[in-house]
């Protein structure tokens, strides 16, 4: 939610009245309040469903991970080979061992249609096809969605928070909140956007100290409690103060508040790796603290992890690499790692029933290996991998050609696996609408589409 266009003022000069337009978060000009006894009212703080986004930049090779085909020629086929997961008949890559051991916790997608051509995010965080008819001001993100809809579990913690970092390659970034407004967009906590979590003057490094930010508030709030004001507000402008005087954020952005050994079971990566090649670094810690926003009571977390366009480009070292299986050897390793311990962790945690994960890229990868780009940019089909949210998990949606190339069986549109992220959050989007910048009421997903029968 960007709010370093607002001048720098220090806490203590601030008013009553311009403490709560600070708490408004530009919400479409309501005040905190406001939308506190709205969101009560409506009953949406009852429970507390989240997804947690995962993008992996520039589409990753399906055929090397999820979709292998280990009985086509070479050149398609490629080095890796399929290995027994711990569910009965589902097969996986030999990179990924960790989630082999796991697939009874997860579902893969291997027919996703209907993606789009560009290398762009768009369609990974709202749903849909840029290349279709667009209602003015354009798709809002899925999460600007849910945070208009669902509202705050907690008034300390907004709805919707992005810990992705900025790419260089501007269409790899995050689309906005769309026709729904900025005061709708995500409150971003990483890369050079950690600049929106400026509050008045009150940096993302004062605000991680939590004795530093109350400091700011302190002198204010003897104030008003001498005055007995404190007392004479409603709980939702009471309410009001503590979003901006809690340190359930701050805290939850604190990865040193985890154990050693959590932070080992993830996994660490430099932010700066990649971040030279337009992708999004490869950062598995990202990973853990989506997991730990979720629990402080965020609804929906985006996040990008790695560079997956992987020809013509460097490795991790820096060096040219036109190999896209020298990449993958590097990348699938800490991926299984970060990906498993979350899918890990979120069940020890008693979250696999109410967090839903899901990963995919923009698009598949192209069946036949070129010497000059590796896999190429393949439209036609694409995977994804989903955890969590109470699905019956452990199976496998879907199934490509002999060359990963087309789907060959149950088919599975955005609009499908759209509807099944708004369903397992408790919103119908049958029902659900949202008015565009006309006024016009819009459905959320494309064509009308359903949730996955199979994960309901």
């Amino acid at each position: 939610m960007p709010m370093n266009a607002a001048p720098a003022i220090s806490p203590n000069t601030l008013s009553r009245r311009g403490f709560l337009t600070i708490g408004s978060l530009g919400l479409g000009g309501l005040t905190l309040p406001q939308v506190l006894r709205a969101d009560q009212a409506s009953g949406t703080r009852s429970s507390h469903k989240s997804v947690i986004l995962i993008y992996l930049v520039g589409g990753p090779p399906h055929q090397d991970m999820f979709d292998l085909k280990p009985n086509a020629p070479k050149e398609i086929a490629g080095p890796w080979k399929p290995i027994a997961t711990n569910v009965n008949g589902i097969q996986i890559s030999n990179g990924l061992p960790q989630l082999a051991k796991i697939m009874d916790k997860l579902v893969v997608v291997r027919s996703l249609v209907g993606n789009q051509a560009d290398h762009d995010a768009i369609q990974v965080y709202n749903g849909h096809n840029p290349k279709k008819p667009t209602p003015a001001g354009g798709w809002p993100q899925f999460g600007s969605a849910v945070a208009r809809l669902r509202g705050p579990v907690d008034p300390s913690v907004p709805p919707f928070v992005s810990v992705c970092y900025t790419c260089t390659h501007g269409p790899y970034n995050e689309p906005g909140p769309g026709f729904l407004g900025q005061g709708l967009a995500p409150f971003r906590a990483m890369g050079k956007t950690r600049d929106d979590m400026v509050l008045r003057g009150i940096t993302v490094d004062r605000f991680a100290d939590r004795k530093t930010l109350l400091k700011g508030f302190d002198d204010m709030r003897r104030d008003v409690d001498a005055s007995g004001t404190m007392k004479g507000m409603d709980t939702f402008t009471e309410q009001a103060y503590g979003l901006l005087t809690s340190s359930r954020m701050a805290d939850a952005l604190d990865l040193s508040k985890e154990s050693p050994k959590v932070l080992e079971r993830y996994g660490t990566g430099d932010p700066k790796v990649f971040m030279d090649a337009n992708g999004a670094p490869r950062v598995p810690q990202s990973l853990l603290m989506a997991r730990r926003l979720i629990e402080a009571g965020a609804r929906v977390v985006t996040l990008n992890y790695s560079k997956w366009d992987w020809h013509g480009g460097k490795n991790a070292e820096g060096r040219a690499d036109n190999n896209i299986f020298l990449r993958e050897e590097e990348d699938f390793p800490v991926f299984d790692k970060c990906v498993s311990a979350l899918v890990e962790d979120l069940h020890q945690r008693g979250l696999d029933k109410d967090c839903t994960v899901v990963i995919m890229g923009e698009f598949g990868r192209t069946p036949k290996i070129s010497a000059q780009v590796g896999r190429d940019h393949w439209p036609q089909v694409n995977c994804v991998l989903m955890a969590g949210g109470g699905m019956p998990t452990g199976q496998v949606i879907g199934a490509t050609d002999r060359i990963a190339g087309e789907a060959a069986s149950r088919p599975v549109t955005w609009g499908e696996l759209f509807a099944t992220l708004y369903r397992n959050l408790g919103i119908d989007p049958k029902c659900a609408v949202l008015s565009d910048l006309t006024g016009r009421p819009q459905y959320l997903v494309e064509d009308g589409a359903d949730p996955l029968r199979e994960l309901i």
